[in-house]
């Protein structure tokens, strides 16, 4: 049985998160940067972050047996092990999720709550930092005098739902995406009016997510 510090033997849950349905850009982004299957627009996915990292090898092969889900990442970081796993069946997705959930011996509302460390807009940003963001860019393109929102979030797992979120909310586009590691990583480019838009909805989202508060210090590095 699951401890109350979200602990069962040496396995933590940091965070689980369940997409319903992906939308285009953020299904485009994952795929683009994916070493595994690649997901599509209009699947439900399911991620799963944990320490230590190694044991998402455990997670994902029991997902993978006793459920038709298709696996989009598996990524062992200094710290922290990230999976993801989708498919068209969200029933199958989220009996997935509940499978490795029930191997790990936590429960979802087990995993740390996000916290939100960076949460920046940047307006009419100039020509020349649109260039050097495109240079490292997952996603789309931004370009010189648009509106630049940058949000940083522990654990990292939960940026999927905030890019999601925000996708599915405003006709933002979709710059960078990083979701493994110490932190996760969000970039949207838009107008004013529909970053404003989008910044509202990943605020919605992230606090709607049920879990404990993280201790003094913040989050471990890579």
């Amino acid at each position: 049985m699951a401890s109350p510090s979200g602990t069962h033997g040496s396995i933590e849950l940091r965070g689980a998160v369940h997409i319903d349905k992906m939308q285009p850009q953020f299904a485009a982004t994952c795929a683009a940067n994916s070493d595994g299957y690649f997901p599509v627009a209009g699947e439900s996915s399911f991620w799963l972050e944990v320490q230590p990292g190694i044991v998402i090898n455990r997670l994902m092969d029991a997902a993978l047996k006793a459920c038709d889900v298709t696996p989009g990442a598996l990524i062992t970081e200094r710290h922290y092990g990230t999976l993801e796993v989708h498919g068209p069946d969200q029933g199958q997705v989220l009996e997935a999720g509940r499978t490795m959930l029930a191997e790990a011996g936590v429960a979802a509302d087990e995993g740390l709550a996000p916290e939100i460390l960076t949460d920046e807009i940047i307006r009419k940003i100039s020509a020349h930092h649109a260039m050097m963001i495109n240079r490292t860019r997952s996603g789309m393109l931004v370009l010189g005098d648009d509106t630049l929102y940058t949000l940083e979030v522990s654990p990292a797992v939960h940026v999927v739902l905030a890019a999601n979120e925000a996708e599915k909310t405003s006709p933002v586009r979709l710059i960078g995406l990083g979701a493994d590691g110490a932190v996760g990583r969000l970039r949207l480019a838009g107008s004013d009016a529909e970053i404003e838009e989008a910044v509202a909805a990943v605020h919605r989202a992230l606090t709607g997510v049920p879990g404990r508060r993280q201790a003094a210090g913040g989050p471990g590095g890579r």
